[in-house]
C-alpha cells in the first residue's frame, strides 16, 4: 500500500478528526442556547464560561478522534476512505496519537471544569461512551453498533445546557437527545450501504452488510417514523420549533418512501445521507435562532 504523507499539522487535524469537532461543537452551543433561554441566562455573566466549555469541548472531542484512529488501524488501512488516515500511514504513530489524546483530554476536562463541573462529567461520559461500548465492543461485534454508538454521539447537548444549568428536568433537552439518537441511524445507514464494499472486506457488522438491504430500508423507515413522532418532544420548549421539526422529520420520511429503488440502493442511500446532513443542520439552526429571538422578546 502506497503511503500518503502529509504536512503535520494536517495530520495531526485528520487524527483529531476536525470535521468531526465542528459538527459536535454546533451540537454544544444548540444545547447552550436552549438552556439561556429556558432560563434567561445572561450571555455576557457566562462568556468566560461559554468559551472554556467550547473549546474544552473541542478537545475532548479531538481526543476521542485520536483514539478511536488509533484503535481502528487494522481495518482503516482496509477501507479506501480511511487507508491514507495518518494513523494508518505511520506519519502518527501510536505514542503520538496516545500522547495527542491523553493532552487533550486533560486540557479539555480542566477547561470544562473551569466553565462546569457537569459539563466536564458529560464530556467524560461521551468519551468512554464512543471508546469503549462502541468503539472496542460492538463496532465489531454485533450490527447494533449503531444504536450504542449513538448515544456517545447525543451526549455534546447535555454538555452545552450544563454549562448554564444543572436542572435536567426540563424536557426540551431531552427532545434534543432523544432527536440526536434517532437521527443517527438513518445517517449511518445511508453511509453504510454507499461504503458497503469496503464495510463487508473490513469485517464491520454493518446492518446492510449482515442484514441487506431491504431489511435496512425498513428499519431506516421505522427510526424516520419514531423521529417523526418525537418532534412533538420539543412541544414544551417551543410549539412553534416542535412544528417546524415535524416537517422536517416528515420530509425525510417521505424522501425515503419515494426515492427507494431495489436496483439502485445506493442511490437512495446517497439522497438519504446528503439530507441527513442538512436535517440536522436545519435542527440546529432552528433551535439557536428561536432561542436568540425569544430569549430578546421575554
Amino acid at each position: 500500500m502506497a503511503l500518503e504523507y502529509k504536512s503535520f499539522s494536517k495530520a495531526l487535524g485528520e487524527t483529531v478528526k476536525t470535521g468531526i469537532i465542528k459538527s459536535n461543537l454546533i451540537a454544544v452551543f444548540t444545547g447552550l442556547c436552549m438552556a439561556l433561554y429556558v432560563y434567561d441566562a445572561s450571555i455576557p455573566g457566562n462568556l468566560l464560561s461559554i468559551i472554556f466549555s467550547l473549546i474544552g469541548s473541542s478537545f475532548v472531542i479531538g481526543a476521542a478522534g485520536a483514539f478511536n484512529n488509533l484503535f481502528d488501524r487494522d481495518i482503516d488501512a482496509i477501507m479506501e476512505r480511511t487507508k491514507t488516515r495518518p494513523t494508518v500511514t505511520g506519519q502518527v504513530d501510536t505514542r503520538t496519537g496516545l500522547l495527542l489524546g491523553i493532552l487533550l483530554t486533560a486540557a479539555g476536562t480542566g477547561l470544562l471544569l473551569l466553565a462546569s463541573p457537569m459539563a466536564a462529567f458529560f464530556a467524560l461520559l461521551g468519551l468512554f461512551l464512543y471508546m469503549v461500548p462502541y468503539t472496542m465492543w460492538t463496532k465489531r461485534r454485533t450490527v447494533y453498533n449503531t444504536e450504542v454508538g449513538s448515544i456517545s454521539g447525543a451526549v455534546p447537548p447535555l454538555i452545552g445546557w450544563s454549562v448554564i444549568s444543572h436542572d435536567y428536568t426540563h424536557p426540551g433537552i431531552w427532545a434534543l437527545v432523544v432527536t440526536m439518537i434517532l437521527w443517527q441511524m438513518p445517517h449511518f445507514y445511508g453511509i453504510a450501504i454507499r461504503r458497503f464494499d469496503e464495510y463487508k472486506a473490513a469485517g464491520v457488522p454493518m446492518l446492510p452488510v449482515v442484514k441487506g438491504i431491504e431489511r435496512t430500508y425498513l428499519q431506516t423507515n421505522i427510526y424516520l417514523i419514531m423521529l417523526a413522532a418525537s418532534s412533538f418532544l420539543f412541544w414544551p420548549f417551543s410549539p412553534i420549533v416542535a412544528g417546524i421539526v415535524f416537517i422536517i422529520n416528515m420530509t425525510w420520511l417521505i424522501l425515503s418512501f419515494t426515492s427507494f429503488n431495489k436496483a439502485e440502493p445506493k442511490i437512495w442511500s446517497h439522497k438519504m445521507f446528503m439530507f441527513s446532513i442538512q436535517h440536522i443542520v436545519m435542527v440546529y439552526f432552528i433551535i439557536i435562532v428561536f432561542s436568540f429571538i425569544a430569549k430578546a422578546l421575554k
